[in-house]
């Protein structure tokens, strides 16, 4: 018996030795088959979530921000504790105590499952496991994936501390609405810091992580408040509230942003416009899309926010000017149909899912409408964001033929303005509005840094977000001439040089190339100032053909307006295409003396831990920390910037430039405070106008034309177009960046010179007498001896004046030397020599 006795307990000590055994060696089999490939948790140490990548204004506020996944990174420290305990009570209520999985959690969901026929299906993973999920692993429900979860779960308990595993946990998690980790969800949910968050909301937070695509917080309001009720309890049961808090809570309605109860976070931003885009654009370029969108970046922009304001509304104004000149009503080419239009609720609804700008605000915010009725005298509008309805009157559409029923149909959607009073500003009527078909940009920086201060790629962002500043290539024209003439100052010609200004013939090869005057009129022999301000585009052409289109290439290349002119004759004229962002830029070289200024819209980029990555000044302030700086004396700054051009030759075209604005092309529409230098541009048959100008401290430039180009009429001109644009900005910029006389460089002296002929004066002489700076050692020669005739030899056969004769009519009418005069007689001196009796060249 006793025998028996020991061999029964013998041979089930043997069994379970032996089944112990094989459980062994089939747990350490499972265990090494699913962990010989596992992904090491160490990564996890280390880890660099994707973050949103914001920009700043100068200022410090937030204008725009990017990324794929709304993430903002807390630290946990830096997370209320009572935020913790709220996912913690939905989530893991056992988290600081177990290793990383919970078998009686997984038993019970086991249990469950059966006892439910299947039914009764929820999670038992751990707040580790959930890591291990969204970090390591795939979200695949196989046996497979959960005991590789539950491994990894066990290994990083052992490399982590619970607190660092709950860091992970709180930024990683998805929240739904595109929010990832607490502070996304906070801001998106309730436009709140962690800080502000009260319990409920907290709450409301933690119930998300079950379903977050399914717990709509309007559709599924009921659902989800029910959730948020059971993580209240949860809390009250775990001891991290009061029953009479939970109770309290669980009273208070569920309000966020997307039921229209909170204002979004967005709103408090500006509406993206063509500056952050822009900087989107570039630095995902220099740092790359991936690190762009999910490395949070800090991007201190340079831009300037009123003035960029001020660009959008003067270039705004511009395009509807001439849109409205041109009498033709487009609208919107959007219609609401008679079941969208049944009832206010539904014109409303229809309204504001309608694919309209909204971003247009010249003149007071321009509103999407619709026509609800209408007559010959009258529109009846319903317009969004308005309670009631609006009307439009005839007389607002005077600019067009017809009547208000000619022009406007029932269910068209329009855009309207309020208009309202100088003085008060109270309302006065609607004004109906349309977005101009010609298009343009604007761009304005600092001449000293490259700093871009105003960027505006057309009349609206949102409506077309393609940049004309920096993406459309288009052909500059006249704004290309001061190249030009900056390769000739520094191949020796100076401002008095006498260049002909008559019909030449050229062939191309292809035929011949007769390039004209816009006006198709001609001064003869005249100084080289002259030229570039009247604009005289055959002087342009024999000024280049002397110099040689090699060498006015080399000086474009330079500036960077060109990566590649082709030396054609042609493009002296500005027949090449370049964007206005590259010839701004170039610009602000005339401007600062002649050094190279790289254009920017960032001043400095710091990554996600704060370390400056990019700043854009480069400059070192040599003196900034001596403490025995001398009163009165400013530090040494040290720049490194490269010399472009001349000093003295940036001077004299900027002195010429100014003549433009003064008494040339752009006369009349530029009228500021500070010296200005400018160019106006127009290019073959108007299909595009420019200008671009320049003040001691501010360089601005302007484009108008059409997006697939067409003359913008006869009559169009940038100094009628443009140059209204660049005056009603920088009345704005000088106010706040100053402006004064351009800096003389040593090495030169003045000369008074007749700007008609090229001729010296005696200073202090009237008339039309010009100051033209000379370089030092320089023997320049004045008049008719200095002619330019640009290897067209056709100076000679032409009827110039004699030098240093003056000539007069006698009582014959026959023109005779002074000396020849009769006592008495009144001296006649005749007009400026034209070769207006010569036949007109080619269409300009």
């Amino acid at each position: 018996m006793t025998r028996a006795i020991l061999s029964f307990f013998g041979g089930l000590f043997s069994f379970i030795m032996l089944g112990t055994v094989f459980a062994a060696l089939t747990v350490g089999g499972v265990i090494w088959v699913y962990t010989h490939d596992l992904p090491s948790t160490e990564q996890l140490a280390n880890y660099e979530p994707p973050m949103i990548s914001r920009v700043y204004s100068g200022e410090g506020e937030m204008m725009d921000e990017f990324a794929r996944e709304r993430r903002l990174f807390t630290p946990i420290d830096d997370i209320p504790p009572l935020l913790r305990q709220a996912f913690i009570s939905a989530e893991d209520r056992f988290f600081y105590e177990h290793q990383g999985f919970n078998p009686l959690a997984m038993i019970s969901a086991a249990r469950d499952a059966v006892v439910s026929r299947g039914r009764n299906l929820r999670g038992a993973s751990t707040i580790t496991q959930q890591v291990m999920k969204n970090f390591l692993l795939s979200s695949d429900r196989t046996v497979e994936r959960k005991i590789r979860e539950i491994i990894l779960a066990f290994r990083v308990e052992q490399t982590l501390s619970k607190d660092e595993i709950l860091e992970l946990y709180l930024n990683e998690i998805f929240l739904g609405q595109n929010s990832f980790g607490v502070t996304a969800a906070a801001q998106t949910y309730f436009n709140k810091t962690l800080e502000e968050l009260t319990v409920e909301e907290m709450a409301f937070l933690a119930s998300l992580p079950q379903a977050p695509s399914q717990y709509h917080p309007v559709r599924a309001r009921d659902r989800v408040t029910e959730r948020r009720n059971w993580v209240l309890g949860q809390m009250a049961d775990n001891g991290y509230i009061t029953r009479e808090e939970a109770e309290a809570a669980r009273a208070r309605p569920l309000l966020t942003v997307q039921g229209g109860d909170i204002d979004a976070f967005r709103q408090s931003l500006p509406d993206r416009d063509y500056f952050s885009d822009e900087i989107r654009r570039q630095l995902s370029s220099t740092f790359g899309e991936e690190e762009f969108f999910t490395g949070g970046l800090s991007i201190r922009a340079t831009v300037h926010p009123e003035l960029q304001v001020t660009a959008a509304h003067a270039l705004q104004r511009a395009l509807e000017r001439f849109d409205r000149s041109q009498g033709r009503w487009r609208g919107t080419g959007v219609r609401l149909t008679d079941e969208q239009r049944a009832s206010e609720e539904a014109w409303r609804q229809a309204l504001a899912e309608t694919d309209l700008a909204r971003d247009i605000t010249l003149d007071n915010l321009w509103r999407p409408a619709v026509v609800l009725s209408v007559t010959p005298d009258r529109a009846e509008l319903g317009i969004e964001g308005i309670e009631g309805t609006g009307q439009v009157d005839r007389p607002d559409i005077n600019w067009l033929p017809g009547s208000m029923a000619d022009t406007l149909s029932e269910g068209d959607v329009v855009y309207v303005r309020a208009i309202t009073s100088d003085e008060d500003g109270s309302f006065q009527r609607w004004s109906l509005r349309q977005i101009p078909e010609v298009q343009g940009a604007f761009m304005a920086m600092d001449v000293n840094t490259g700093r871009v201060i105003a960027m505006q790629g057309g009349f609206s962002y949102q409506e077309s977000s393609f940049n004309r500043a920096t993406q459309a290539m288009r052909q500059p024209g006249s704004s290309f001439k001061p190249f030009v003439y900056a390769a000739a100052l520094d191949s020796g010609f100076t401002p008095a040089t006498i260049i002909i200004d008559a019909p030449i013939e050229i062939d191309t090869g292809d035929g011949i190339w007769r390039p004209n005057n816009a006006g198709h009129d001609f001064l003869g022999p005249a100084p080289m100032r002259l030229g570039i301000e009247q604009s005289r585009n055959l002087m342009t052409v024999r000024l280049a053909q002397e110099v040689g289109m090699e060498v006015v290439a080399g000086y474009a290349e330079r500036f960077g307006v060109y990566d590649r002119l082709q030396p054609f004759l042609a493009n002296s004229l500005g027949a090449q295409e370049t964007t206005l962002f590259r010839v701004v830029a170039a610009y602000a070289m005339f401007a600062n003396g002649g050094e190279r200024v790289e254009p920017t819209l960032v001043d400095r980029v710091q990554d996600r831990w704060g370390r400056t990555v990019y700043r854009h000044d480069e400059r070192q302030c040599i003196e900034c920390t001596q403490p025995d700086l001398p009163a009165g004396q400013a530090p040494w700054i040290a720049s490194r910037r490269q010399r472009v051009m001349d000093p003295i030759t940036a001077y004299q075209l900027t002195s010429m430039m100014q003549g433009v604005v003064q008494r040339g092309t752009a006369s009349g529409a530029v009228r500021l405070p500070v010296p200005i230098a400018g160019k106006t541009g127009t290019t073959n048959d108007a299909r595009d106008v420019w200008f671009v100008g320049f003040s001691s401290t501010v360089v601005a430039g302007c484009y108008i034309g059409f997006d697939r180009p067409r003359s913008l009429g006869r009559s169009a001109s940038g100094g009628g177009m443009c140059a209204p644009v660049f005056q009603e900005f920088m009345l704005e910029a000088i106010e706040e960046f100053g402006g004064g006389r351009f800096a003389v460089p040593p090495g030169g002296h003045f000369i008074a010179i007749d700007r008609h002929t090229g001729e010296r004066v005696a200073d202090g002489s009237g008339g039309d007498v010009v100051s033209e700076y000379f370089r030092d050692g320089e023997e320049p020669v004045f008049g008719i001896d200095a002619l330019i005739d640009g290897g067209f030899a056709m100076g000679m056969s032409l009827p110039v004046f004699e030098p240093d004769v003056q000539m007069m009519l006698n009582e014959d009418g026959i023109e005779v030397p002074v000396d020849q005069q009769a006592p008495g007689e009144t001296i006649e001196v005749p007009a400026q020599t034209n070769f207006g009796t010569l036949s007109a060249g080619g269409i300009y």
